[in-house]
């Protein structure tokens, strides 16, 4: 299946002018690249501009097959491995509101206005990192150039997220920035910050609707 451009997003000036060369460098790289075409793009498919109210940025997707599906750090219900990062995020959700999320599939968040976005959009397997100069980075650039246009909470997640702060139009927003929860990092500042009560403490201030992060 294909890779399609997702509607909302589709002005972005990246898939006229980035998207077809990296199109062209996946389909010609011999290696089994993650997520699944179809997946590529699940992340603005799922949470258009106008519904964006928080954007969560991590790094790339899983390179297990099997484990990434298009949203960061969501991982389907029925992957046996480890859950890593997304473990650590559930705990701290734990510890943050008292919430115990058993369901590490994501997409009741990206419904809900968060958008779940990796600085790079795909991986080869096994290969962490493998496609971060690939140029996705241009994508995020132009997403936080788009989201930030109004007043947006985001929470950026390790070092790679952090760097790309600068493509934040100024504005009324919320700006978290953490460890990365990995369980290289996650000990190193993540655990503790409590993200999830600041979002919506933000929210609430602005007379807006809460995030519910309960599955």
């Amino acid at each position: 299946m294909s890779t399609q451009i997702p509607q909302g997003w589709a002005d972005l000036t990246f898939f006229n002018t980035d998207w077809p060369a990296i199109q062209a460098a996946i389909d010609a790289d011999p290696r089994t690249i993650l997520p699944p075409a179809h997946q590529r793009f699940a992340a603005l498919e799922r949470t258009s501009p106008d519904k964006t109210r928080v954007v969560i940025l991590g790094q790339d997707p899983y390179h297990t097959p099997g484990k990434a599906d298009g949203l960061a750090f969501s991982i389907p219900t029925d992957f046996p491995g480890r859950l890593a990062s997304l473990g650590n995020i559930l705990k701290e959700l734990n510890s943050d509101l008292g919430v115990t999320r058993q369901q590490t599939d994501l997409r009741d968040w990206a419904d809900k206005g968060v958008l779940l976005l990796n600085t790079a959009l795909t991986v080869p397997t096994g290969e962490a990192n493998g496609h971060k100069a690939l140029g996705w980075d241009k994508l995020v650039h132009q997403v936080l150039a788009r989201t930030s246009q109004r007043p947006t909470a985001f929470i950026l997640w390790g070092n790679q997220a952090q760097k790309l702060a600068t493509h934040i139009n100024p504005g009324d927003h919320l700006i978290l920035k953490t460890a990365h929860p990995s369980p290289l990092s996650a000990r190193r500042g993540f655990f503790g910050s409590r993200p999830f009560s600041a979002v919506n403490d933000w929210l609430r201030a602005r007379g807006e609707e809460q995030i519910d992060w309960t599955a």
